[in-house]
């Protein structure tokens, strides 16, 4: 008879307490493992703030400039538009008085009036002159750059500079206008100081000052216009009027329609050229909005007064600015 005996491997992990694929041994089972859970939210929170500190920082600067240079005079300004306000004595709420005393004021209507036509005037001169000129350097081959320099340099004058120029331009004597217009034999013309023709003038100078950042947006725009259309246009026998009518301006319709409302809210600000060229006159025929709030707040010494005008001019370039938003949104 013939007995088996067990692996001696075998035997000795039964001995033992252990088995095959029993590492751990026969004793007492391990205890199961416990998992610490994360602490809540505020070692995140630390781990973050460390992580984009640099970034915060730069952040709350931001805003912080953001306050006091834009935001606090907005609601400061705002506020003293409902009292009476002097520096010289303390401030008295009003409430709505200074905007009654603005109604009753006839150079309110007529400062009002004067911005229209301006805003009008540089409509009709200063957006159909950056496109034509944006125009007519797009279909050159030859020195384009140099002209495109030429069209930008009005642009980094200091504006005092561009008055002061100007002035020469239109001085009743020795000007270069009345010049050319003796050397054509013309009458010599009153430019600045002459009802009918002072708007105009100035219209003239914001023109020249200001159309060079247009001219470059406009040829940008130009630029991304595809030539297949153009040589279509050109196949079927289309004029070059036909094909700016047709092609160029649908094309550019949203730009040109963001440049016409970026010129209205730029030109209802005028400030500068009545200011220095005109002082207003003659006979208040050029006092803008702008001038007007700075004879309340600094030849008045009427600050309450000149603040509401700015509250009623923030209005109405804020629905502007609204139209503009909201027509770039569209877009995007």
């Amino acid at each position: 008879m013939t007995m088996t005996v067990p692996p001696l491997t075998t035997a000795v992990a039964k001995s033992t307490g252990r088995e095959q694929g029993d590492p751990a041994g026969a004793g007492p089972p391990a205890p199961p493992r416990t998992t610490v859970a994360p602490r809540p939210g505020n070692s995140r929170l630390r781990r973050a703030v460390r992580e984009n500190l640099v970034a915060y920082l730069f952040l709350a600067a931001g805003i912080l400039c953001f306050a006091l240079f834009s935001w606090y005079p907005i609601v400061h300004g705002f506020v003293l538009g409902f009292q009476q306000v002097t520096f010289a004595e303390p401030a008295q709420w009003v409430g709505l008085d200074n905007f009654q005393r603005l109604f009753d004021d006839p150079a309110f209507l007529t400062a009002w009036k004067n911005t229209g036509y301006f805003t009008l005037l540089a409509l009709v001169f200063g957006f159909a002159a950056p496109l034509a000129t944006a125009v007519v350097l797009n279909e050159l081959r030859h020195g384009r750059s140099y002209l495109r320099m030429t069209v930008y340099l009005p642009v980094m004058l200091p504006s005092i500079v561009t008055m002061l120029l100007w002035r020469w331009f239109y001085d009743p004597g020795p000007g270069l206008f009345n010049n050319a217009l003796e050397v054509l034999h013309l009458p010599a013309q009153q430019w600045l100081e002459s009802e009918n023709l002072a708007m105009v003038s100035l219209v003239l100078v914001s023109t020249w000052a200001n159309m060079g950042t247009t001219t470059l947006i406009y040829l940008a725009a130009l630029g991304g216009i595809p030539g297949e259309l153009y040589e279509a246009a050109e196949l079927d026998g289309a004029s070059i009027r036909q094909r700016l009518w047709h092609v160029t301006i649908p094309q550019m319709r949203f730009i040109l329609m963001i440049t016409l409302l970026l010129q209205v809210i730029g030109t209802m600000q005028v400030f500068v050229e009545p200011f220095v060229l005109t002082g207003g006159g003659p006979d208040d025929a050029t006092v803008t909005v702008l001038l007007l709030l700075y004879r309340y707040a600094f030849v008045y010494n009427d600050f309450g007064l000149a603040s509401a005008m700015s509250t009623l001019l923030f209005v109405v370039l804020g629905l502007f600015a609204g139209v503009y938003l909201r027509l770039t949104r569209t877009k995007g």
